[in-house]
């Protein structure tokens, strides 16, 4: 089979498009021929050798895969022929994957494959940290920064669809059009978003900062909170790890909150397949439909990488693998 190859550990440049041996499912696993798979984060870091994770080289990249079932255990809820999404940690980017059964989810019929394979990581993540670590209740206000992207676009949608008001930070003009079919009320540029924001709450702030850039904007973000606000740390693309004065959290009872989605299910496997059910059912419903970015093929997937390194991608970028 065709796959997406990393040998050495020299960025996007040394990703190479090859012939692999066609992965075998072990008794637990679900076989998957693969129809898109998505461009994270972590596929990036993990090109330079900069990820947690850290897989004997050579590998193939690729933690989210979706496609349909070309075999499935005895006993699974799984049957050839389904259309499924998975996470894989690497391995997805290729025409054929296997994923473990927990770690498998139906795609709901009101939803392409590839709209369902942009859910196992952004969303899911989102889902864990708006709903579980940022307690969001309906009728907040959240306040979301690289809310183009990925994460940012799943953010932005998950607290719409959970009755939130969203505001959103954008780094340059032509991110908005994205953000606004996103589901954001208000789109904001990051130059003054702190002032900005404390104008459309009249004066209050937000009740939930969503921040996977960190760097030097942090503690503008901690000012930007109400009275009991919570600032959701995911991640820092900016690059910077940024401190915080534990004073300005005393001021207005102010929560920093830290959000390890991978840390949290690994050792609670079930709670995959918990948030897999109430997605299905926004999904379901219309009121999530994942936004799709740019798409790249699988023999392209080092413009993919770039395309992420500079902050140029827009909704959940992904590779199509085959025609669904």
């Amino acid at each position: 089979m065709k796959a997406a190859i990393l040998r050495t550990l020299g960025g996007p440049d040394a990703v190479e498009y090859g012939e692999v041996p066609d992965p075998v499912p072990t008794g637990s696993q679900v076989g998957i021929d693969v129809h898109s798979s998505q461009v994270t984060y972590p596929d990036l870091l993990l090109t330079q050798g900069k990820y947690q994770l850290k897989p004997e080289l050579p590998f193939i990249l690729g933690g989210v895969v979706g496609g349909v079932v070309t075999s499935a255990p005895v006993g699974s809820d799984f049957a050839v022929g389904d259309r499924v999404t998975a996470i894989t940690s690497t391995g997805g980017w290729a025409e054929k994957a296997v994923a473990d059964v927990g770690m498998t989810f139906a795609i709901p019929a009101e939803r392409t494959i590839t709209e369902g394979t942009a859910v196992p990581f952004n969303y899911t993540t989102m889902y864990f940290a708006l709903v579980r670590r940022g307690r969001l209740g309906a009728g907040e206000t959240v306040l979301v920064h690289g809310a183009a992207g990925g994460i940012g676009t799943a953010s932005v949608q998950i607290a719409s669809a959970l009755g939130a008001r969203v505001i959103a930070v954008v780094s340059s003009p032509d991110k908005v059009d994205a953000v606004r079919a996103a589901g954001a009320d208000e789109v904001i540029p990051v130059e003054g978003f702190k002032d900005r924001a404390r104008e459309l709450t009249g004066g209050r702030g937000v009740d939930i900062v969503v921040d996977p850039v960190g760097g030097d904007r942090f503690t503008d973000s901690l000012r930007s909170l109400a009275p009991e606000g919570r600032l959701l740390v995911i991640g820092f693309t900016g690059g910077d790890i940024p401190t915080v004065k534990v004073n300005r959290l005393l001021l207005n009872n102010l929560d920093v909150v830290g959000v390890g989605w991978g840390a949290f299910w690994t050792p609670r496997p079930t709670y995959l397949r918990d948030q897999w059910f109430e997605l299905s059912n926004l999904m379901a419903t219309g009121r999530l439909v994942p936004i799709v970015g740019q798409t790249y093929t699988l023999e392209n997937a080092t413009d993919a990488l770039h395309s992420m390194a500079e902050r140029r991608a827009t909704g959940n970028l992904m590779l199509s693998i085959r025609e669904s």
